[in-house]
């Protein structure tokens, strides 16, 4: 989608209607106002659509990386246009779950329709004994076990940086990919 000149495209205001009685019968002023009609056309079409352009589901497709800049969200150009539209359109929740299970989780399944399970290494406990031993240190791995929810495998490139892009920064993200969920028995 462009919004350069459209062939074709009347403008909603010519500007040979508003010029003084004495140039309405003017050739070269109407040939030369409808000129500049054919250029303003696109702006008047732009301006009068302008809240279409903020919506993810109907703005034009080369505006979406710049919309997806506005809400702080990574496209990939290559990514087709409905996973780029639905990443942006869905940009706050994947902010309020950054760095969790349930937001990497959804990122990969957003992006490349697989689904996930993460197990991380980390944890907590507590006791009511102040002599109790501590607890391991944690391990600082995690593993997301990733899989096609329909279709083929995902890329496992692509999964490795949508996992790097979701996975907290001090923690080390392994991936695997499956043929199918964890735990699915074949026959």
């Amino acid at each position: 989608m462009t919004r350069a000149a459209v062939p074709g495209l009347p403008s909603p205001h010519p500007i040979g209607e508003l010029l003084p009685a004495l140039f309405a019968d003017d050739d070269f002023a109407q040939r030369f106002t409808a000129g500049l009609d054919t250029v303003l056309a696109p702006v008047f079409a732009t301006l009068d659509n302008l809240p279409a352009y903020f919506r993810p589901g109907l703005a034009p497709a080369d505006f979406l990386d710049w919309l997806a800049s506005w809400v702080a969200v990574e496209v990939d150009p290559d990514w087709p246009v409905e996973v780029r539209r639905a990443v942006v359109e869905s940009a706050v929740e994947l902010h309020r779950w950054r760095g969790t299970r349930r937001g990497l989780t959804e990122r990969l399944r957003l992006v490349l329709g697989a689904g996930a399970e993460i197990v991380d290494g980390g944890g907590a406990s507590w006791s009511t004994d102040p002599r109790a031993a501590l607890p391991p240190a944690p391990s600082g791995d995690v593993l997301v076990r990733v899989w096609p929810l329909s279709g083929p495998a995902p890329d496992e490139e692509q999964v490795r940086s949508v996992v790097r892009a979701g996975c907290p920064v001090h923690l080390t993200c392994r991936v695997e990919i499956l043929p199918g969920p964890p735990g699915r028995t074949e026959g």
